[in-house]
């Protein structure tokens, strides 16, 4: 039999899968047809975000990955992906808009409990990209308002390995500046990073000191010395071919959590338009607490901050002659 577009995409499944509780009680409310269908996209694009994920976290998980190599390719694309993705997820927030706060009214209480907040798709990604439970805004509130098969989902996805925890593995295995030979590299450039300090900046020094050299467990950092060391020489010599992909892979992390964060503040300020002051269809304090978890849920915060530790390239340290040719392919 001949495949069918109609029967390809299970259109019927899908077609028949909007029902809005107000014609079941009689009170048609136009606008909750479009409320579910944008809730219903954003499921399946998370549903394609996991899909993504896996498969840069299958790739990350081997015990050697060449940086020049067709599966480092890979992991990029697919991250370039993920970003056009959360994009979308953000640019879906225009056509929500186009609803009005008593559009809104018109259907909201008939919702209840139900919320955006039981999205376990969402909090699984999270998860699956490196948000620990320990480093979440409202603990107890995060999972409350969960079915338990979707708390297991989720607790079984922060016990993995995730992508923040395969990244630090992966900078850790950089073969560059380990040797005893090219010790030295990291003394030069310190002096050279402790002379660019402005006299305001001194503190840094010591922030210096105990991101690339201190006891991460100490300090609740998830990035090891090591790993932080890799990332920042990544930054400072991109330019080198060998580089390259390297700096898109964590280029494309920060840009993860620009989209996600960017996501987060326009759900929070389209949920103050719709409700204002009062409190979510799920029972949270609406406004304020999407505003204290975008604050909080930088996933990849890290690496971002390794920007603090960057100098002019006018005054980095030469590379010894070995590692510049490795870099260069030479």
């Amino acid at each position: 039999m001949d495949m069918h577009y109609h029967d390809y995409l299970q259109l019927d499944r899908i077609l028949n899968a909007q029902q809005p509780e107000s014609e079941l009680r009689g009170r048609p409310a136009h606008d909750e047809m479009l409320f579910i269908v944008i809730h219903q996209a954003y499921e399946l694009w998370f549903k394609q975000l996991h899909y993504e994920v896996d498969s840069v976290a299958g790739i990350l998980r081997r015990p050697s990955l060449n940086d020049n190599s067709p599966e480092l390719q890979t992991i990029v694309h697919r991250l370039d992906r993920c970003i056009t993705i959360l994009r979308v997820l953000v640019q879906q927030v225009d056509i929500m808009e186009t609803m009005t706060p008593m559009d809104f009214l018109d259907f909201r209480d008939m919702l209840r409990p139900a919320s955006g907040f039981q999205s376990w798709q969402f909090k699984e990604l999270e998860a699956k990209l490196g948000l620990k439970y320990e480093k979440r805004h409202g603990q107890e509130y995060y999972t409350s308002q969960l079915r338990e098969e979707h708390i297991g989902i989720i607790k079984k996805a922060e016990a993995a390995s995730s992508v923040l925890e395969l990244v630090n593995a992966w900078l850790e295995r950089m073969p560059f500046l380990k040797e005893e030979a090219n010790a030295g590299f990291w003394n030069r450039y310190a002096e050279a990073y402790n002379a660019s300090l402005a006299e305001a900046e001194k503190n840094n020094r010591a922030a210096f000191e105990q991101v690339f050299t201190g006891e991460p467990e100490l300090t609740g950092r998830s990035l090891s010395p090591e790993a932080c060391r890799s990332a920042l020489f990544i930054m400072l010599y991109r330019g080198y071919p060998l580089l390259q992909l390297p700096f898109r892979l964590l280029n494309n992390l920060l840009e993860i959590d620009v989209q996600l964060s960017s996501w987060r503040y326009r759900h929070m300020n389209m949920v103050q338009r719709m409700i204002g002051t009062r409190i979510g269809t799920g029972g949270s304090t609406g406004k304020d607490y999407l505003k204290a978890a975008a604050d909080k849920h930088y996933i990849f915060r890290e690496i971002a901050q390794l920007n603090s530790f960057l100098i002019e390239r006018n005054k980095l340290p030469s590379l010894p002659a070995e590692v510049e040719r490795r870099l260069g392919f030479g």
